[in-house]
């Protein structure tokens, strides 16, 4: 009986922990896609496709484009090597609005 009352209780506080995190989720994924969408913009401006880009920096072209979608969260070193890319400054890649419920 110890075992699966356990159990339960992992189980339910999985479940709380989903929960709770399906509003944090959905605030991280609006600033995935809002910093992936910079990213296209600052490359489309400079013209450059996903393997030119990708070859400025230390970023495979699938994963830049995996990171333009949202679908990617990327470490700081990441971000800067995506400025490198772009030959911009790595502030300049976190310059978009970002809509969230408060």
């Amino acid at each position: 009986m110890g075992i699966i009352t356990h159990y339960l209780f992992f189980v339910s506080m999985e479940i709380a922990i989903n929960l709770f995190d399906m509003k944090m989720n959905s605030e991280k994924i609006a600033f995935l896609k809002g910093f992936g969408k910079r990213i296209q913009i600052l490359r489309e401006e400079k013209q450059l496709s996903l393997r030119q880009l990708a070859q400025n920096c230390e970023i495979d072209y699938s994963d830049i484009s995996k990171i333009e979608k949202g679908l990617r969260n990327i470490q700081m070193s990441t971000v800067v090597e995506l400025a490198k890319g772009l030959d911009v400054h790595p502030q300049q890649l976190f310059d978009f609005k970002l809509n969230c419920e408060k």
